[in-house]
């Protein structure tokens, strides 16, 4: 099954890395665009009607299951001048492999892959923001307020065209218990959909964990869009996440599946009241520079 996959996903890169399959985020309309890693379409719908800025969840196909694969394809040489004039804040650490050591998909598994990707580096970016690398707190990854704390802070003092804020929920681990507690997040939080792919939690549970992190990240995103000025914002994600559907579990790269490859879409305004000061806390401090390895394993990564 392994030698099939990476057999695949040569094949997948060489034609997709030429001609990408899904809506391109660029090809859009919007000034303010907010990613929620790893969320699918019908989580989306289930909390939508508890926030009064989603009128309609629509979807779009997404360019990459996996984002590494959604970074690579994304931040495309194609859209030089969009990507000038864009600010990115990320919590999302295959910022680092993507465009700090310029490492694409496939990795090294892959017997045969002749891609022709065309991603930018970090000086191609208007402003880039890698906020895993400052804002990462032991066992909760990037917390959300981290991303609107230097979002709200990067929109009133620029004037870049776009901005793009990366939050890392409602992907793994799961922790608006913790937050909300002042704990370590539980085995299950911390393992999420990992668990039930090694059969050792409960379907229902984690799915219900899953929920209450996006609920966590929406809150958040509430308090973005009452301090930043944007007539127009779209809440979308990079990828979805898979429960189980045809045995397979997260996200891999190369996915078709729709509740991994297809995404939401959600189109709204914000209007600056004011009513957020940034605390500034958020941004680079060589004391607290966190290693790559560190904050992928505590997005289930290594």
């Amino acid at each position: 099954m392994h030698a099939a996959f990476t057999s695949y996903l040569g094949l997948w890169y060489t034609l997709t890395s030429r001609w990408p399959l899904g809506t391109h985020v660029y090809d859009e309309t919007w000034d303010l665009l907010v990613i929620l890693d790893a969320c699918r379409v019908d989580v989306l719908e289930s909390v939508a009607d508890e926030y009064d800025f989603i009128e309609t969840v629509d979807s779009r196909w997404s360019v990459g299951s996996h984002s590494h694969e959604w970074l690579t394809q994304t931040f495309s040489t194609d859209y030089d001048d969009e990507i000038a004039d864009t600010a990115y804040i990320s919590g999302n650490g295959h910022t680092h492999e993507t465009f700090v050591e310029r490492e694409y998909p496939p990795d090294e598994t892959v017997p045969f892959c002749w891609p022709n990707w065309r991603t930018v580096g970090t000086e191609q970016f208007g402003q880039l923001d890698t906020l895993w690398e400052t804002a990462h707190e032991d066992e909760l990854g990037v917390p959300p307020r981290a991303i609107t704390d230097r979002t709200v802070e990067v929109a009133r003092e620029s004037e870049y065209d776009r901005v793009i804020a990366h939050y890392m929920q409602p992907h793994i681990p799961y922790i608006a218990g913790a937050l909300a507690e002042d704990r370590s997040p539980t085995d299950v939080e911390a393992k999420g959909w990992k668990l039930l792919e090694s059969g050792d939690a409960d379907t229902d549970e984690v799915w219900k964990l899953y929920e209450e992190n996006l609920r966590l990240v929406l809150d958040e995103i509430e308090l973005l869009l009452d301090n930043v000025d944007a007539e127009t914002v779209v809440v979308t994600a990079d990828h979805g996440n898979a429960f189980g559907e045809y045995s397979i579990y997260g996200h891999p790269e190369g996915m078709l599946l729709p509740c991994v490859r297809k995404v939401p879409w959600v189109v709204t305004s914000a209007v600056d009241e004011g009513s957020f000061e940034p605390t500034g806390e958020y941004t680079k401090d060589a004391d607290k520079i966190t290693d790559i390895e560190d904050h992928l394993a505590d997005l289930g990564y290594r």
